[in-house]
């Protein structure tokens, strides 16, 4: 329902124009009380007899100074192509202090016309336009709530006042819409493909259909799909044709490449090209199930969403039985990286349906690669080649993954055209500079944002040199980009490594047969070779399972096996870690499956004991240290980690971020620039803060089953990202964690 306000605080609106968007506006600005009066004016005798009745205006009338005078505010709701003829009458009226605003939905048009009638732009004057309609029209479909949770576009100009802006947003919103601003021109180029261009089509194929012989059993049988698409056929012709005359060059740009592809379709269908037909359907299935995703139900037809998801963990439970976790992220990542860049099908088993691995798919996606799936963790991606990669339409989103972006800047390096890689606003916040700069030095041209940080901005074509890189600190992202430019690079490029990192790249590299030298940490890679699809194993991602080992670790009666889990020797230093500290870890039915190692682990209760972890264990555990603090809270005496600076640049600053939550719950917990220092002990209930940081929120969940009392975790709502489904994971084996949602 739209926003109501107390008291009136200004005087009047007046909307000129009393249509579906026009009327709404003033039924809604009625109701929500902001303006002492609303007035309407409208040519039309039959929409003046009955808009006060209907409850649209206070008053009504034909004569448009009648109308503005004294008005605080006025919108124009008039057609766009007789914009022009209202502003030649407004402009010589006396509109004194007035705030002049449209809803258009081609805002160059409206500019010009009231640059045209003024001589040039008011400063008052505040191009709008709402998202939002019905195939019905006219005063008698106003509605009150027709702009609820819908998207109002606001295009102010250099010299539009920001008081006048305000003031628009504040009507705006009163009627329960969400405001937004974007440049005019984007605007119309936007609202030219994602409007413009459907309704054009609902016209043309309804009237195509219509004019065929066989037309009334045509819609007769009609299902769903037609009708939903071609319900917009029905609004206001003489609307539309004003529209598709005003935005005439941004609507031809987009009907022009919509022809294009079109033709390409009708091309695969008559010569049953299935391939074609493949790619397309699943790209735009994927698409659309993707940006959904990423605009978190922000798209200009839906609300903003203001949702906050919080943990509830509440002390006891079990933790008991035999659970496979979903697949290892990095192998998800990589196996879609390397199997479009193969030549043949590759077929994938077990691939994470999280959205960081998503995220690459879509990337790949965007690059022109059909990709079927994911279902059920299968995948099945028909590769290009090395160098069959088409350059994306836009920029490359990512959403939270760095993975996805430092890996993806290495391969984007040697491709011949330019690409952005963009991310959320907490990857936006994440360093960047130590994938760019290595990437410099083999002759990639790239530009990052302020201090290293996203969106890079990569130009094609640049001539790759392989090098020698000895890395300054160990990170298998950092190694596996400059491994994936060495690909495209002149001469091998070698990558050594100050102490071992997990080597997934590597072993998929060989995996698809192109050869790599491993000699101790140097690790070297030569271009002219290819990789042939086959068939990947995505084992469990041991980063998740590392979560109920501690789990089954510090719950008395606990025994919990793990199935099928990765055990690379460059990720296990959390099981090497939690053996030194006591911890009963069994690994049973050892195998190899696809070049990667894999186990069942079993895990039960055992009293742990605070340690100094190596240094040697610190990169072979990076990412699962959270839980290890929280093993170590539970441990009898001190945990002390050296040499973990890495996880002051993760999602979250992780050290400072998991002292500050376990300090919360009363345990000592002291941060050093580059570890921490825990003492064990008893664990209070709380509230802590997860920062957004899926393995904060679930490592907090994990403390609860040796807490005293209920720990309620913020800001859960990434957890999605890296372990889908831990929440209902974690309650079948007995955990006692809930999902809060809040507005």
């Amino acid at each position: 329902m739209p926003v109501s306000s107390e008291q009136p605080t200004m005087g009047r609106l007046t909307v000129i124009g009393l249509g579906l968007i026009g009327g709404s506006l003033a039924k809604g600005a009625r109701e929500s009380g902001l303006f002492r009066e609303v007035v309407g004016c409208d040519r039309d005798e039959t929409a003046r007899r009955i808009a006060i009745p209907l409850g649209v205006v206070d008053q009504v009338t034909a004569d448009l100074a009648e109308a503005v005078r004294g008005a605080d505010v006025i919108v124009l709701a008039v057609p766009v192509l007789a914009m022009e003829q209202v502003l030649a009458d407004l402009v010589v009226l006396d509109l004194g202090e007035a705030v002049l605003t449209d809803v258009g939905s081609t805002k160059g048009a409206v500019v010009a016309a009231v640059e045209k009638a003024f001589g040039q732009i008011p400063g008052r004057f505040v191009p709008g336009h709402p998202i939002a309609g019905s195939e019905k029209s006219g005063v008698e479909a106003a509605r009150a709530d027709l702009f609820f949770r819908h998207k109002v576009i606001l295009t102010p100009l250099e010299h539009t006042s920001e008081q006048a802006v305000a003031l628009v947003q504040r009507l705006w919103q009163a009627v329960g819409a969400d405001v937004e601003s974007m440049p005019l021109a984007d605007h119309d180029e936007v609202l030219a493909a994602t409007s413009h261009l459907p309704h054009l089509l609902a016209f043309s194929l309804v009237d195509t259909l219509a004019g065929r012989s066989e037309n009334l059993d045509i819609f007769r049988y009609a299902a769903g799909g037609f009708r939903d698409f071609t319900r917009i056929a029905a609004s206001d012709p003489v609307m539309w044709r004003d529209v598709f005359l005003a935005n005439r060059d941004a609507v031809l740009r987009s009907l022009d490449a919509f022809t294009r592809d079109l033709a390409r379709l009708r091309t695969a269908v008559d010569e049953g090209d299935a391939k074609t037909l493949l790619g397309v359907f699943t790209r735009a299935k994927s698409a659309r199930e993707h940006f959904s995703t990423i605009l978190a139900r922000r798209a200009y037809m839906e609300p903003m969403q203001t949702q906050m998801i919080n943990f509830i963990a509440r002390p006891g439970g079990q933790v008991a039985g035999r659970v496979r976790v979903p697949g290892d992220k990095s192998i998800s990542h990589r196996s879609i990286m390397l199997g479009s860049l193969a030549e043949g099908v590759t077929q994938v088993e077990g691939f994470l349906e999280g959205e960081d691995s998503l995220a690459t798919l879509q990337a790949f996606r965007d690059m022109g690669v059909v990709i079927e799936g994911p279902h059920h963790g299968r995948v099945t991606i028909n590769g290009v080649g090395l160098n069959g990669l088409k350059a994306p339409p836009g920029p490359l989103y990512v959403g939270n993954s760095g993975t996805s972006m430092r890996l993806l800047a290495g391969l984007l390096a040697g491709q011949a055209f330019d690409s952005v890689l963009t991310g959320d606003a907490s990857l936006s916040k994440r360093p960047m500079a130590r994938v760019a700069k290595p990437l410099r030095e083999m002759g990639a041209q790239i530009e990052t944002a302020n201090e290293g940080r996203p969106p890079l901005r990569i130009t094609g074509d640049s001539m790759l040199m392989g090098m020698d890189y000895d890395m300054p600190m160990a990170s298998a992202q950092v190694k596996s980009c400059l491994l994936l430019a060495g690909l495209y690079a002149r001469g091998s490029t070698s990558v050594t490594e100050p102490a071992p990192t997990r080597d997934h790249t590597e072993r998929m590299l060989k995996g698809f047969g192109y050869p790599v030298e491993v000699d101790g940490p140097r690790v070297t890679i030569e271009p002219g070779h290819k990789l042939t699809g086959g068939k990947i194993d995505v084992p469990a991602d041991i980063s998740s399972a590392a979560f109920f080992m501690v789990a089954a670790t510090i719950t008395p009666g606990a025994d919990l096996t793990l199935e099928h889990v990765g055990i690379n020797p460059t990720r296990i230093g959390v099981i090497n870690i939690l053996r030194a500290m006591g911890g009963d870890i069994e690994l049973i039915n050892e195998r190899e499956v696809g070049g990667e190692p894999v186990a069942d682990i079993r895990v039960r209760h055992a009293p742990l004991k605070g340690i100094d972890i190596p240094i040697d264990q610190v990169p072979l555990a990076i990412d699962e240290f959270p839980v290890l603090f929280v093993a170590a809270a539970c441990a009898e005496g001190k945990t002390i980690l050296r040499g973990a600076e890495e996880l002051r640049v993760k999602e979250s600053d992780r050290i400072q971020v998991m002292a500050d939550g376990l300090q919360a719950l009363g345990v000592s917990a002291e941060p050093t620039p580059d570890g921490i220092i825990i003492q064990g002990g008893p664990l209070h209930g709380g509230e802590v803060e997860s920062h957004d940081d899926h393995r904060i929120a679930m490592s907090f969940s994990v403390a609860a089953l040796r807490a005293q009392g209920e720990i309620r975790i913020r800001n859960c709502a990434n957890v999605a990202t890296s372990f889908p489904g831990f929440v209902e994971l974690a309650q079948s084996l007995g955990m006692h964690v809930q999902v809060e949602e809040t507005a």
